[in-house]
């Protein structure tokens, strides 16, 4: 698994903004400060192809619930839920942002702790 996350400045200030505003559990808000703070920043262009952000089509693995689903993550104001399209800062999302493919992530979701593994990662036009 990856040491740090790698994402925009643009991701890492929103998720700063979400954790300021209290959107997250108590152990979220831990986990992503933590991952925060040993984030990669990194401009658009360069973003590996493999990283989990917006505007990406991504196919999870979810080891806990034996269940493998695909999310479009797009900007929070572009969310459409009826077209499996979830925001950047949904739940699901902010668990994988800044991963790549291959990684699993051991995750505090408010229905308890699942283990979820980044199967691949597609741009997405939209």
């Amino acid at each position: 698994m990856s040491d740090h996350i790698i994402v925009t400045t643009g991701i890492y200030d929103a998720i700063k903004d979400t954790l300021r505003r209290k959107k997250v559990s108590i152990e979220e808000e831990k986990r992503l400060t933590e991952e925060l703070r040993k984030a990669r920043q990194v401009l658009r262009r360069e973003l590996p192809e493999d990283i989990v952000t917006v505007n990406r089509k991504v196919t999870l693995k979810d080891h806990t619930l034996g269940q493998e689903h695909e999310y479009i993550f797009v900007p929070s104001t572009k969310e459409k839920l009826k077209k499996n399209k979830h925001s950047i800062l949904s739940n699901i999302a902010l668990a994988v942002v800044g991963y790549k493919v291959g990684d699993i992530i051991n995750w505090p979701f408010k229905d308890g702790e699942r283990k979820i593994e980044i199967v691949k990662v597609e741009t997405w036009e939209g």
